[in-house]
């Protein structure tokens, strides 16, 4: 059975009812096993913030949480060492690094949009990936 981890991008497409929110939805609205790590979460409160103000970043984040998401909020030995290889190798966001490591070891596909960055790591990392668009 497949497995996903949502990027910011991926959840912040649905949020804004952007292009590929469809393909999110449809993610987390299946019977699969969709996770989500605290650093990504940290990174879509800033955003939605920003954007819409503190009380509908406290009211995104008490939906998200009533959702069948899987928040990751372990940083164990292995993720450091993963999200640092991924951040050195690949010099992608701090955010993606925890994405990165969080697919490997939970053996799930990454649900992104964000191709200037990982679309190196796809073709050179025994990784999967569920473009959005």
């Amino acid at each position: 059975m497949d497995r996903f981890i949502l990027d910011a991008c991926a959840v912040l497409a649905l949020l804004r009812e952007e292009q590929g929110m469809d393909i999110v939805k449809e993610v987390i609205d299946s019977d699969v096993e969709t996770f989500l790590h605290a650093v990504t979460f940290l990174e879509i409160y800033y955003n939605v913030t920003n954007e819409l103000g503190i009380e509908n970043a406290n009211l995104f984040f008490e939906q998200l949480l009533q959702t069948k998401i899987k928040i990751v909020y372990e940083i164990t030995e292995n993720t450091i060492k993963h999200a640092g290889y991924f951040k050195s190798k690949y010099k992608v966001s701090l955010g993606d690094s925890f994405v990165l490591a969080t697919a490997k070891s939970h053996s799930a596909k990454i649900v992104s949009s964000d191709h200037h960055e990982l679309d190196i790591i796809e073709k050179s990392e025994n990784m999967k990936f569920l473009w959005i668009r």
